[in-house]
């Protein structure tokens, strides 16, 4: 009985330190909103939707689909060692088995990956993580139910955020 007990005791120790040491993405995101140095904030799905008759119907319903964004950053300021090992910390977050990668690619120095978690054709959460060795590393997830990533390709093509529509160079200043 004393064998039984230790051997026990002992598989429960040992799960419980290796289950630490894996971070998620969630226990990212709010670490992060605590650190200094790190821009952080939520979109809530009530800001997403649009009142305008300029919209499709199917690019409405598309929005509709997306329930929150999170969006942490570290932006360079002569920072390099902060910014590497927070690079390496969601590298190692995005290698888990639940994130699939839809894409990699290259724009302006700063190197982009896609990821998402769910079914192909139905996501539940889409992942772009982005990492310049001048610009800093950042993360940006959209949380949602089935979301559909053609339809979310087409929305992105249809919907045009310029100076008639949004203006996004307000959030520029959250990068110097």
């Amino acid at each position: 009985m004393k064998k039984i007990t230790t051997v026990v005791v002992a598989f429960i120790l040992a799960f419980s330190f290796t289950s630490c040491n894996d971070e998620s993405l969630q226990s990212y995101l709010v670490k992060s909103q605590e650190k200094s140095g790190f821009i952080t904030f939520d979109v809530p799905a009530s800001i997403l939707q649009i009142k305008s008759d300029n919209v499709s119907e199917e690019t409405k319903a598309t929005l509709k689909s997306i329930k929150k964004i999170n969006v942490v950053a570290v932006p360079f300021k002569d920072n390099a060692t902060e910014v590497e090992a927070e690079r390496a910390q969601l590298d190692k977050i995005f290698k888990g088995k639940e994130y699939k990668s839809i894409m990699r690619f290259t724009e302006k120095n700063i190197k982009v990956s896609l990821y998402y978690t769910g079914e192909a054709d139905a996501i539940d959460e889409l992942i772009a993580f982005g990492y310049g060795a001048k610009q800093g590393v950042g993360v940006a997830r959209i949380l949602g139910d089935n979301m559909d990533p053609s339809k979310i390709m087409k929305m992105m093509n249809d919907v045009k955020f310029d100076a008639d529509g949004i203006n996004l160079d307000q959030f520029k200043m959250l990068f110097k």
